[in-house]
């Protein structure tokens, strides 16, 4: 009989915060145990799998990030949208590494897998972004590949310490939405 209070909601929040602080090739199942106050076969009751686990953890993280997104750029267009949706991926990427590399990596298990509609939702966020600048419906899909290329790979250079001059981080990051934003109304103007 499954313990009082655990179910695969409260052992994938769990995990999440374990591999926030481990990384994904540092968690097992027995440390998520020992956290939870059970022993490792216990969870094979809720979850089926470390990778059915992991896989969890990326839906919720992906849902995550839409959320901080959508609510960062609540009301906001253009420049300044651009400016809180790189802000709110920047702390969600460095609050939770473990759980943004999950949400990275996670290939959908079919097409009624709800990490395509988490994934959905995100790139939601980014249109809805992108929407500000008016670009041509052609060079939308190019737009939200770049800025999630910028914005990930920035955060995951971050996060793993792959920065190593002297020169400010944030003024770095500021600089790079700069160029984006001027980037994006070029190619509203330009449009093909």
């Amino acid at each position: 009989m499954p313990r009082a209070g655990l179910n695969p909601e409260v052992v994938t929040a769990a995990a999440a915060e374990l591999l926030d602080e481990v990384g994904p090739d540092g968690m097992t199942m027995g440390m998520l145990a020992e956290r939870l106050g059970v022993k490792t076969p216990s969870l094979y009751k809720h979850v089926e799998s470390i990778a059915d686990l992991v896989h969890r953890i990326a839906i919720q993280a992906a849902l995550e990030v839409a959320d901080s997104v959508r609510d960062a750029t609540q009301g906001k267009a253009g420049s300044e949208a651009l400016a809180a949706m790189a802000q709110a991926m920047r702390v969600y990427f460095t609050q939770h590494p473990g759980r943004a590399a999950a949400a990275n990596s996670a290939l959908p298990a079919g097409p009624d897998d709800p990490i395509l509609e988490a994934r959905a939702r995100v790139l939601e966020s980014y249109a809805a972004v992108l929407s500000g600048y008016g670009l041509d419906p052609d060079q939308e899909v190019h737009a939200v590949r770049m800025l999630r290329s910028a914005l990930q790979g920035f955060t995951e250079l971050e996060a793993t310490d792959g920065f190593q001059f002297d020169t400010s981080i944030d003024q770095s990051f500021q600089w790079m939405i700069d160029l984006i934003d001027a980037g994006l109304r070029t190619a509203a103007t330009s449009k093909t």
